[in-house]
């Protein structure tokens, strides 16, 4: 199991707020890629560089090689575009351009999913999840990305939104649980299904020859913000050992996930708002401060 740190967690007497706030243009290796996707295509990504859950979708199209085009939005500003096919305002949205007219989905677990079946029906070779041959061990990849929506990705929020000392330390303590957790269940699929070649690869990163999987998808936007943003504004650690150590690096250092990541201090600012819990920072943190399920 991975080592939890003792550093004691990061309070915000010591930081105070610079207005630092979001921009609507990503750079580094983000900006390459959607220079790189301004054509027109089969399938458009309505994206904002800085939602975690946008990061999700993208990576599954890059990973899944399915072309699109990337249009950058203002989700705060809910342009009419947007709006067409995210009724509530909200990114990642997909906009279906094969149909007439066309059609569109959000909620990123949704249309990573649909992403994943999509290559799999065009034949790219490439999947998320194992064959549906093997409906087990599909069931414990689902399993490890509905651990990631209900507890960790909650508890991310409620530890960089907590502004007093022990409200901190509970929110760190339940992050480094949910990890925990994580960890735990990548390790019970490996266990129980490692020795099967058919299914091996499909076990995400987690194991050495393993490829991208749903919950790597799932997860790699906030293991990314849990070391740039979560790290400047909480002092925050990863766990470490061998293992989650490994697994922090392929996930990290993946190219699908590499072409879709901004700099370190672009997530910086960009989350200043939140590490603060300024008002009206976004529906996410409202839903967090008024304790109701994410939207």
């Amino acid at each position: 199991m991975p080592v939890i740190p003792t550093s004691p967690p990061t309070t915000m007497s010591t930081q105070v707020d610079t207005g630092k706030t979001y921009t609507t243009r990503s750079d580094g290796e983000a900006r390459k890629t959607v220079d790189s996707h301004l054509a027109d295509a089969p399938y458009t990504l309505f994206a904002s560089w800085f939602c975690p859950f946008v990061q999700r979708a993208w990576v599954a199209l890059e990973n899944l090689e399915i072309p699109y085009k990337a249009n950058e939005v203002d989700p705060y500003r809910k342009p009419p575009d947007l709006i067409e096919v995210s009724p509530k305002g909200l990114v990642p949205a997909l906009k279906l351009n094969e149909y007439t007219p066309p059609r569109s989905l959000n909620e990123s677990i949704i249309i990573v999913e649909f992403l994943d079946e999509l290559a799999r029906q065009q034949g790219k070779g490439r999947s998320l999840l194992p064959p549906l041959s093997h409906p087990y061990a599909r069931a414990l990849i689902r399993l490890q990305a509905d651990h990631i929506n209900r507890t960790l990705v909650p508890s991310f929020y409620r530890y960089l939104q907590a502004q007093d000392a022990e409200t901190q330390a509970s929110g760190r303590d339940e992050l480094y649980q949910a990890l925990e957790t994580l960890a735990s269940l990548f390790e019970r699929a490996e266990r129980e299904l490692g020795t099967d070649k058919n299914v091996r690869k499909y076990l995400g990163l987690w194991v050495e020859d393993g490829e991208l999987s749903l919950a790597d998808v799932m997860v790699v936007p906030w293991i990314l913000r849990a070391t740039n943003a979560l790290k400047h504004y909480r002092g925050f650690e990863l766990p470490t050992g061998d293992r989650f150590d490994a697994w922090v690096h392929r996930l990290l250092n993946h190219p699908s996930v590499k072409a879709t990541c901004s700099t370190d201090q672009l997530y910086i600012n960009a989350y200043e708002r939140y590490a603060l819990n300024r008002p009206n920072t976004s529906q996410v943190a409202n839903a967090i401060n008024t304790g109701k399920e994410l939207p």
